[in-house]
């Protein structure tokens, strides 16, 4: 961890253009409320600007200078990336050092490539391989005949079933299972018969899973997650489904067994997608967003609510919701009137 630099130092580091002095030393970040002399903070919207204006902060990250401010500013053209490069200055990634606990289980054909931790009370499978660089947590557990690539962070927990193949530079957090079994049953006169699901997962390079999310394998081929996509805690990825790069996917999302979900495709927490749909490159769902089916780009970047439709049609819809109470009330009403009349 560096345990300070100054703000000149700190704006070459992140490719910021500096306004102010460059000769303060800060040792750290806080959230814009907190953050004291010696500290750094960051905006990325103008509506922070009037905290901005009252703290004490020795820098601050932003788009632009905020008039009135008195902290030096750090200038970039995206703050919230410039942010993250400087966080992680100050606060690496731990990483323990590497070698093979005593305590950990490795079955005898399993390659352990130079450079790998594994932590106590790991278990790995026959066959399988873990890659130069990478660290597995205690408690992960690696079936048979698994691949891992280099560099790879598989936090406490974690478990790879039989056969999967995780990419380079792979987060894994806590709880997060690749492999189990897709759902997949036959219904027959004396109840459900499983039906085997003997497929795989693969995992491409630079994608992020989080905690308790869980991959199923797929029942012939391959479950896929693309390059640099990102998994929210609490996912479920079901059997047989593709999903392409840079996609990112927020919490207690549903996805069903052999959808295919675009390049950096957007998905709000706790949506749900029926099987067998497809969603186009760049679409964006909001949170809670039912989809029954497939989805294009040309028909809206941006959609909205349960059933999905465009989010424009769920803006007018949602504006007349508080509405519909006394619309009824006048509809009920001419109605009456209407029968009053014919009665005369």
């Amino acid at each position: 961890m560096a345990n300070s630099m100054t703000l000149a130092e700190l704006a070459t580091r992140i490719s910021a253009r500096l306004e102010g002095p460059g000769d303060a030393v800060v040792h750290g970040f806080a959230p814009i409320e907190d953050a004291v002399e010696g500290q750094v903070t960051f905006i990325a919207h103008g509506k922070y600007n009037a905290a901005a204006r009252i703290s004490r902060a020795s820098a601050i990250i932003a788009r632009e200078a905020v008039p009135g401010a008195s902290a030096t500013f750090l200038i970039a053209a995206n703050p919230y990336l410039a942010y993250a490069t400087a966080v992680e200055l100050f606060h690496p990634p731990y990483r323990p050092g590497a070698g093979i606990s005593g305590k950990a289980d490795i079955h005898s054909t399993a390659v352990i490539c130079a450079g790998a931790t594994i932590s106590a009370f790991v278990s790995i499978g026959e066959g399988s391989t873990v890659g130069a660089g990478s660290i597995l947590f205690p408690g992960v557990v690696v079936g048979r005949n698994v691949r891992i690539g280099s560099d790879c962070r598989i936090y406490p927990n974690a478990v790879i079933y039989d056969d999967v193949v995780v990419g380079d530079r792979v987060i894994l957090h806590a709880g997060s299972v690749l492999g189990s079994d897709g759902f997949g049953f036959a219904p027959s006169a004396t109840g459900y018969k499983k039906i085997p699901q003997v497929g795989t997962v693969e995992i491409s390079d630079d994608v992020e899973i989080g905690a308790n999310t869980t991959v199923d394998r797929a029942a012939l081929g391959v479950t896929r997650v693309g390059r640099g996509t990102k998994l929210d805690n609490l996912v479920q990825v079901g059997h047989n489904v593709v999903i392409g790069t840079d996609t990112v996917i927020a919490s207690q999302t549903g996805i069903s067994g052999s959808c295919k979900v675009g390049n950096r495709v957007m998905i709000g927490g706790q949506s749900g997608l029926a099987g067998h749909l497809e969603i186009g490159d760049g679409i964006m769902l909001g949170a809670k967003c039912g989809v029954a089916d497939s989805l294009k780009a040309s028909d809206s970047k941006v959609w909205s609510g349960i059933p999905v439709m465009p989010h424009g049609t769920w803006l007018r819809n949602a504006a007349l919701m508080p509405k519909l109470p006394e619309l009824f009330r006048r509809v009920a009403h001419l109605e009456k009137d209407n029968r009053s009349k014919g009665d005369e």
